[in-house]
Parts: C-alpha cells; sequence; structure tokens
C-alpha cells in the first residue's frame, strides 16, 4: 500500500522558516519524480517544486530563491526547506510521487500539511 506522509507544517510569521518533510512507503522511492504541491480553497493545485530521480530540481517562480527540495533516497524521504516565508504562501502542501512503468502512470498523494503565514 502506497503511503506519503507528510510532516512539518504549522503557524509562522512572515520572514519566517518552516521544513516540511515527506516519507514514503510502497514504492520504488528513488525511481519516482517527487514533487510538492499547494493549494488553497477556491483554487487550483499548484506545483510548488519537484525533483527528479536524478536530483534536477525545479521550482515555481514564486519560490524561487526561497524555498529548497531535497530528497534521501536511502530513508524515502523528501524535504522542503521554506524560508523568508509570505502570507501568500499559506495553503495547504501535499507530497506528490509519479514515476511511468511500462506505459502506464503511477501518481500518488499524500494527506497534506497546512502552513499559515501570519503577517
Amino acid at each position: 500500500q502506497v503511503q506519503l506522509v507528510e510532516s512539518g507544517g504549522g503557524l509562522v510569521q512572515a520572514g519566517g522558516s518552516l521544513r516540511l518533510s515527506c516519507r514514503a512507503s510502497g514504492i520504488m522511492f528513488s525511481r519516482n519524480i517527487m514533487g510538492w504541491y499547494r493549494q488553497v480553497p477556491g483554487k487550483q493545485r499548484e506545483l510548488v517544486a519537484d525533483i527528479t530521480v536524478s536530483g534536477v530540481t525545479n521550482y515555481a517562480e514564486s519560490v524561487k530563491g526561497r524555498f529548497t527540495i531535497s530528497r534521501d533516497n536511502a530513508k524515502n524521504t523528501m524535504n522542503l526547506q521554506m524560508n523568508s516565508l509570505k502570507p501568500e504562501d499559506t495553503a495547504r502542501y501535499y507530497c506528490n510521487s509519479r514515476t511511468r512503468i511500462a506505459d502506464l502512470d503511477y501518481n500518488n498523494w499524500g494527506q497534506g500539511t497546512q502552513v499559515t503565514v501570519s503577517s
């Protein structure tokens, strides 16, 4: 059974930092592209950052220079270091894994963790 479990969310003042973690089980972690997405009520879920199996990273323009995504294949974990947080970063953050095996796409989501940034 696939499980993606996020942790590390919370309430922080603008300018502060948080570190999100995602622990994966039930997948071949090292063969999955891992990503962080976020969603606010009434809006579509959006990509924050992702990291390929070889460690190539990609960031949304709005978080470049402030957030850093990383992965540890030996521990099946992915992290998102969020610095210089802004009120507009307030959202529920979701861990995602995706891979393609034998022409089939596999896409998994965690339950999310809430990040609230106060002004």
